[in-house]
């Protein structure tokens, strides 16, 4: 105000000097008034630029000569000539709320007010620097969208707004304008918290087309800064009741480099901190809860304050119910179609049981390559693993069928020591061999069993004679040839079995008319271990039964007990199996609280 008072006293000054000069200029001897007659002629004065400067001098006077406050109107009108800022009276009898020359300055020019501001402004101090109190920090997030979740990494993503709000008292303004939005520049220039996510792995701001970020001033200092981020964090993961099970998992908001001395973080609106875009949804996963809280972090420099937000999650398991689960139940019960097969079709039973095998393997290869190689066994390999030993079992089944069925089938000799003492009891082989002649010309040979049948004694003999060079005491054993078998020793030619003492011939009717006294878990124990008295016994037991059954007994092609058994006891069992893993693992539900969530 000083300089335009001078600068105005500088200009009276001129101009009276100049009026001056005009003056003098006119009233000088130059202009002549001379009178011809009647008539008087007047000499014009010329307008010249001291003529000029008087007329502007004159102007200016007269505008000296108006009121003060009128003056001082017209000046501000002449400065800020865009006045439309000015608030206008909202009716009748209201008067114009004055306007402060700040204001007006601010709403001419934004930039030159903030560089006023920033012209002491320490960026690397904090807001409350000096007066003992730490700076607050105010969070909330918006998630746009979730997803995918990866139990292979233990790690999930989001896209989400991430705002912060703080007061820095020293950016504060008076004004009209409640907020100012400004240019993400200003960012380089203020103070701003050093947030970072704690179990991040991999986050970025998108800058498509412009980079989205946000930041608002308010006139108390007030600042939001807001961005859109997308985010890649950690999830740990306890996959032991995989895929009926629940996750937790968390993201982690804290400070790098001031501790909790220095800034504090808080939710705001601690209701609604962390919220959803209407309708989001996950793909493998439904949100059941979130938790959110603050607590203090504890690390080696100090401690810090930290944000915690949980989101609760609950598989979806229809996935896996189309893709391993029906299948694998499917094929088990498949192989189950192998009692009903008959016993004596070996390659169709074990084929069958087989191809279910290598199904079920390529089932669980599968299954297993979005998961990651955990120490411990999931609930989905706890049923691939039982299907497997139903599988396995099957075919085990079908070897103790197929090993009692030769065992017991009477294809055997009853007694191989007999026909290795042949020689020991004084036949030559050429009474064999008329024996043989004999069997010949008694009756053909029968094609179906291959064997010959005599019908004055009901006797099976040999299929091919005895060799002629075969020595007395060096007769081979069964593997080598196959000997006759008689219903009973009365009926066998005298040539061929002498007289028996009493006790063989008693001990041979008992085994061949009473079963052995043993249980049957004894029996099976005794055909595990390979003992050979018991298979001798077997084999006389066989063969009585079938000679007593005459030629038309079906005894090898029945159904085995075995058989019977199984189709009664692999579905019961496998069906308890069933009820009990989906009790155990469906039913349960998985409570959160804070004490269960990793950090």
């Amino acid at each position: 105000m000083i300089i335009l008072r001078l600068l105005a006293s500088v200009v009276i000054y001129v101009c009276l000097l100049d009026r001056a000069q005009c003056i003098s200029t006119v009233d000088s001897p130059g202009e002549k008034v001379s009178v011809s007659g009647t008539a008087r002629s007047t000499k014009m004065p010329l307008i010249t630029s001291e003529f000029k400067a008087s007329r502007i001098y004159e102007s200016f006077r007269a505008l000296s000569t108006v009121p003060a406050s009128s003056t001082a109107k017209s000046r501000l009108s002449r400065r800020y000539v865009n006045d439309t800022a000015a608030p206008k009276a909202s009716g009748p009898g209201r008067s114009a709320r004055p306007r402060t020359a700040s204001a007006d300055m601010l709403s001419r020019n934004i930039s030159s007010i903030l560089e006023n501001l920033l012209k002491r402004y320490e960026q690397s101090q904090l807001p409350t620097h000096g007066q003992g109190l730490p700076t607050v920090v105010r969070t909330n997030i918006l998630i746009r969208s979730m997803g995918p979740v990866s139990e292979l990494d233990m790690d999930y993503s989001m896209d989400c707004y991430f705002r912060q709000y703080w007061r820095d008292k020293r950016l504060s303004f008076q004004g009209p304008i409640k907020s100012l939005s400004l240019s993400i520049k200003m960012l380089d220039k203020i103070w701003r918290p050093d947030t970072y996510f704690y179990n991040g792995k991999h986050s970025h701001i998108h800058t498509i087309t412009v980079p989205n970020k946000l930041l608002r001033l308010d006139q108390d200092g007030g600042i939001l800064y807001s961005m859109r981020l997308t985010i890649k964090a950690t999830c740990p993961m306890e996959l032991k009741s995989f895929p009926m099970d629940r996750q937790s998992c968390p993201l982690i908001i804290g400070s790098y480099g001031y501790t909790n001395q220095q800034l504090v973080y808080e939710w705001q609106n601690h209701d609604d901190a962390v919220s959803f875009v209407p309708g989001m949804t996950l793909n493998q996963f439904d949100l059941i809860s979130m938790m959110h809280r603050n607590f203090t972090s504890t690390r080696r420099e100090g401690d810090f304050s930290v944000l915690h937000v949980a989101f609760n999650l609950k598989r979806h398991t229809g996935y896996f119910l189309i893709q391993v689960y029906v299948p694998c139940i499917l094929i088990v019960v498949l192989s189950w179609v192998s009692f009903w097969i008959h016993r004596e079709a070996t390659s169709d039973r074990v084929g069958l049981c087989v191809t279910a095998v290598l199904t079920l393997s390529t089932i669980s290869l599968d299954s297993r390559t979005d998961l990651p190689k955990v120490k411990y066994a999931t609930a989905l390999d706890w049923f691939l693993l039982m299907s497997f030993l139903y599988c396995i079992a099957t075919l085990l089944e079908f070897a103790g069928v197929h090993y009692f069925t030769k065992l017991g089938s009477g294809e055997f000799p009853r007694l191989e020591d007999e026909w290795e003492d042949v020689g020991a009891l004084g036949f030559s082989s050429g009474e064999i061999a008329d024996a043989a002649e004999a069997s010949d010309d008694s009756e053909p040979a029968n094609s179906d069993s291959d064997v010959f049948v005599f019908a004055d004694h009901d006797a099976l003999h040999c299929e091919l004679p005895l060799p002629a060079e075969l020595n007395v005491g060096s007769y081979p054993k069964r593997s080598t040839f196959s000997c006759p078998i008689y219903n009973n020793q009365q009926q066998a030619p005298a040539h061929i079995f002498p007289k028996l003492s009493s006790h063989a011939s008693t001990m041979e009717r008992t085994t061949q008319t009473e079963p052995p006294a043993v249980s049957r878990m004894r029996q099976m124990w005794l055909c595990l271990k390979g003992d050979l008295k018991f298979r001798k016994q077997r084999e006389r037991d066989a063969a009585a039964e079938k000679s007593g059954q005459g030629r038309g007994a079906s005894y090898v092609n029945s159904i085995s007990l075995i058989d019977q058994v199984a189709r009664i006891a692999f579905p019961m069992t496998f069906a308890l199996f069933n009820l009990l893993y989906w009790l155990a693992y469906g039913m349960y539900k998985k409570e959160f609280s804070w004490s269960m969530i990793k950090a």
